[in-house]
């Protein structure tokens, strides 16, 4: 977004309109930790992408009183280095939800469909065909029930599939309350929307995964660490999985990982909230949640 300049991103004129100084890491790439810790000292708000923030960075920068993240995870941010600091880490919750939740759609509907195996074997100068599964047939499985998973939802439903819900800090209400374990045994497509487990186990285990009905769906727009790789990888190999369609990755790009090399895994780069309306909602959101914790 800020390859042409940050003069080029409209979103950012608040900033500028107030006289503060705007100063950009590399355009183009992620960047490194010590470009980082070069560019920090003097900075007071920081508008933070995907890049790793790290207690090193953190600490040379000598007058950063927020951390700003146009997306809604924290997980790239060192929070107790930047809490011990004294520096607000602020997140633009749900900007992007429309965008991870028709990705969402988009990847249950390519698998169910089998896409990309299609795609594959006609640009090989194949032709074949596998029997598809339509939505009014299908049980759609929510693992999470926030801004994102009630998306996910009212797309199956307005598609006429029935959708189920797990959720354990919010009520589920346009879908069919269900237990996690309810969802793997009932599900044909279950689409994960929620953190992982607060002692870093993964919540899709061997266990739940030999649950589930014959050819299931897993999709995964959330995070990586919420899959046992192992286990997921057991699952497509024998047939109780379908497939495997993820958008969350431990590192980007990603080490491919037999799971993520298996045939009937499907790969997006972190594309969920990376559309044109999603990033401008993030951007604009971020720079407000700066400007308000700068002015306090």
């Amino acid at each position: 977004m800020t390859a042409a300049g940050l003069a080029s991103v409209a979103e950012l004129a608040p900033l500028t309109e107030r006289g503060w100084e705007l100063v950009a890491s590399p355009a183009g790439r992620l960047p490194t930790e010590d470009e980082l810790v070069e560019l920090l000292p003097g900075i007071d708000g920081w508008l933070a992408g995907v890049e790793k923030i790290s207690a090193r960075a953190i600490a040379g920068a000598d007058r950063l009183r927020v951390i700003s993240r146009n997306g809604v995870g924290a997980d790239a941010v060192d929070v107790p280095a930047a809490e011990a600091a004294g520096v607000t880490v602020a997140l633009a919750r749900g900007a992007n939800s429309r965008g991870v939740a028709e990705l969402a759609l988009a990847l249950s509907l390519s698998c169910l469909r089998d896409l990309p195996r299609s795609n594959a074997a006609m640009h090989d100068g194949g032709w074949e065909r596998s029997l598809g599964r339509e939505m009014p047939d299908i049980t759609l499985g929510l693992v999470g029930f926030g801004a994102i998973g009630r998306l996910v939802g009212r797309f199956a439903t307005a598609l006429d599939a029935r959708v189920l819900a797990f959720d354990p800090f919010t009520p589920v209400e346009g879908a069919e309350p269900a237990t996690l374990e309810q969802i793997f045994a009932d599900a044909d497509v279950i689409s994960l929307h929620s953190p992982p487990p607060a002692d870093g186990s993964p919540l899709v285990t061997r266990e739940l995964l030999a649950t589930t009905r014959t050819s299931a769906v897993l999709v995964n727009t959330a995070r990586s660490a919420l899959v046992d790789d192992v286990a997921v990888l057991e699952a497509l190999e024998s047939g109780r999985l379908s497939a495997y369609a993820v958008d969350a990755f431990d590192s980007e790009p990603p080490e491919l990982t037999p799971l993520l090399r298996h045939p009937r895994t499907m790969m997006t780069p972190h594309l969920g909230g990376f559309t044109a309306a999603s990033t401008r909602r993030a951007t604009e959101q971020s720079v407000a949640n700066l400007i308000a914790t700068l002015e306090r």
